[in-house]
């Protein structure tokens, strides 16, 4: 059977996304942080890793990106999640002051929050905050996380659809020890679009993010993402997320990679895998 290791409790969005890309017969391992899950991916406790990278609403998950950086994995498919928020609790919506929750989650319901003068409670994961209301047992405590964790720790749902937007998917990579693996791909969409992931440094000169961004136009490949997050190791000094449409493995791609090596203080390709389109 197929281990796939998450971060979170049972129930945590993170879990659904697996479920969603492989099938329901895989063995999913809650994990505690995002680095103990991909720790056993890497110690061959588990075939796979899923990891929640941007949301449509907040942006990047900071501390899984820069978990990319220094892993020892390699990417080999993503999922569009659809995320479908729920206030739940025992007690009622008009009793309830306090709210716990994944940060992600409560910046993703802000107005229903600010409406409701609700005051925030950041808590390590979504199916999480479920557990910790539970336990509280307070009428006027509630949390904020999936119809499915609800029922698995057996708390009502106050209501259902609080995002502040429909429009509110998370992006999840799925990292594995082998790259471009058959019977992975085979699980995945049969689509001839390729995405490749890579993470570079640029140089101390000027120009030098030009000449790298230039390579792209040069070689008409398309981006489909670009940011920076700080470097931890040195001050004020950024790191370039790149997605693309195309394989690592295209002669035309490995020659465009070389020169941006040449122009780049650190280069990792994260993967290629098969694009994916939202839910």
């Amino acid at each position: 059977m197929t281990r796939v290791s998450f971060q979170g409790e049972r129930g945590a969005y993170s879990e659904a996304a697996s479920i969603s890309f492989f099938d329901n017969t895989i063995d999913t391992i809650p994990c505690t942080t995002f680095a103990d899950a991909l720790k056993n991916t890497e110690n061959d406790m588990s075939d796979y890793s899923v990891l929640p990278v941007e949301n449509s609403l907040e942006g990047s998950v900071g501390e899984s990106n820069d978990l990319l950086v220094t892993v020892n994995l390699d990417v080999v498919g993503e999922i569009y999640h659809r995320i479908r928020h729920c206030l739940i609790g025992t007690g009622s919506l008009e009793n309830i002051d306090i709210v716990y929750s994944h940060t992600q989650a409560l910046g993703q319901c802000r107005k229903f929050i600010q409406e409701n003068s609700l005051k925030t409670v950041p808590s390590y994961d979504t199916a999480g905050s479920v557990k910790i209301i539970k336990d509280l047992n307070k009428n006027n405590v509630a949390c904020i996380a999936s119809k499915n964790a609800a029922e698995i720790f057996g708390v009502p749902v106050i209501k259902q659809g609080i995002e502040d937007n429909r429009n509110n998917y998370t992006r999840f990579l799925v990292l594995s020890k082998e790259s471009n693996e058959d019977s992975l791909m085979s699980k995945q969409n049969d689509s001839s679009k390729k995405k490749t992931s890579i993470i570079f440094s640029v140089k101390h000169e000027a120009g030098a993010l030009y000449q790298i961004i230039k390579e792209f136009a040069t070689y008409k490949i398309n981006l489909t993402k670009i940011e920076s997050r700080p470097n931890k190791n040195t001050a004020w000094e950024y790191n370039f997320y790149v997605d693309f449409e195309g394989s690592q493995d295209d002669s035309m791609i490995k020659e465009m990679l070389q020169k941006i090596k040449g122009n780049s203080s650190f280069l990792k390709i994260l993967g290629t895998y098969p694009m994916t389109n939202l839910d």
